[in-house]
This record gives structure tokens, C-alpha cells and sequence, in this order.
């Protein structure tokens, strides 16, 4: 079965976005020196609407887009608004279960990368999600969008596959 693995770059003081969604603070103002290994093991990215249509810090350069520019494949994008058409590899849906099922089906045997706080909080809540990986980033952005905000929520239980200096990868515990 594929694995949905919520992706994000985190702040040290837990913000994955800053104030108004930028995200400025990820620009390193270089280009990578390598493919990220990551690009080859995702499938499809399932993506909110604000992280699709959000700040890109390499807009306008040859690294704009999903991964530096290194991702190509297919964006499912969650969304209440519904375009009446969508750019080639991109499939708006405004229904969780079906954005999940639209991903899964799109990315095969390959992970379907969650992208956006609060998609990645909504499959959680659905009982969808399997994995959750966090960058972390050594910087201190003071307010914006937090990794997980939901006040009054029940605890997540995880369980920690991997990690390094600035990398923890975790299973959610069902």
C-alpha cells in the first residue's frame, strides 16, 4: 500500500511557514548541488491550496517548484474552489477522501507526499496518514504557520524510524 508522508521544512521554534506563508527563510540563494533522493521516492504530492498557490522562495528561477524544481509528477491539490481547468499533471479536488484516493492511485508503489499544515492535519484527523518527516531548519522565524496547530486536539502518538541532526522521520502509531 502506499505511504502518505507528511514533508515539510521546519523552523527550530516549529513554524513551517512564516507570518502571511512566506517562505523567504528557505532560500539559500544557491541551487542544489544534487538531485534530492527524496524526488525519486515520491509518486504524487497531495497539496493544499494555499501551499500550492503559496510563496515560492525560487520563483522565477530554474528551482521554482515542488523540490528545488526537481519534481515533475503529479500534484493533486485540495481545495474548496474547483477551477474549471488545471495545468498538465495537476488535478484540483475539493473532497479529502477523494484528493487521498486521486494521490494514492497516481503515485502506484512510490509515496504520496503531503504538503500543507493543514492537509497534513485533515489526514491525521481522516485516519489517512502514515508518516510524518520534518526538516529541520536552523532558524527562529517567531510566528507563522506552526508544523501541527490544533488546539483542544487529541495527542499523536508516533514512532521514530529514523533521525539525524536535522531530520526525524516517524511513523504514526494506530
Amino acid at each position: 500500500m502506499t505511504t502518505l508522508q507528511y514533508q515539510c521544512a521546519m523552523s527550530l521554534d516549529g513554524f513551517i511557514a512564516g507570518r502571511d506563508g512566506d517562505m523567504s527563510w528557505l532560500d539559500t540563494g544557491t541551487a542544489p548541488d544534487e538531485t534530492n533522493p527524496l524526488v525519486a521516492q515520491v509518486g504524487a504530492v497531495l497539496s493544499g491550496a494555499r501551499t500550492y498557490h503559496g510563496d515560492d522562495p525560487n520563483a522565477g528561477t530554474e528551482q521554482e517548484g515542488g523540490y528545488d524544481g526537481q519534481y515533475t509528477g503529479p500534484t493533486i491539490v485540495l481545495t474548496h474552489h474547483v477551477p474549471p481547468s488545471a495545468p498538465p499533471g495537476v488535478t484540483f479536488a475539493d473532497d479529502l477522501g477523494k484528493a487521498i484516493e486521486l494521490a494514492r492511485e497516481a503515485a502506484g508503489d512510490k509515496l504520496v507526499s503531503v504538503l500543507g499544515a493543514d492537509v497534513a492535519r485533515q489526514c491525521i484527523a481522516a485516519g489517512a496518514l502514515d508518516e510524518v518527516l520534518v526538516h529541520l531548519t536552523p532558524v527562529l522565524l517567531g510566528d507563522g504557520v506552526r508544523l501541527f496547530d490544533n488546539p483542544g486536539g487529541d495527542p499523536v502518538r508516533l514512532e521514530v524510524l529514523e533521525s539525524g541532526p536535522l531530520m526525524v522521520r516517524a511513523r504514526i502509531v494506530r
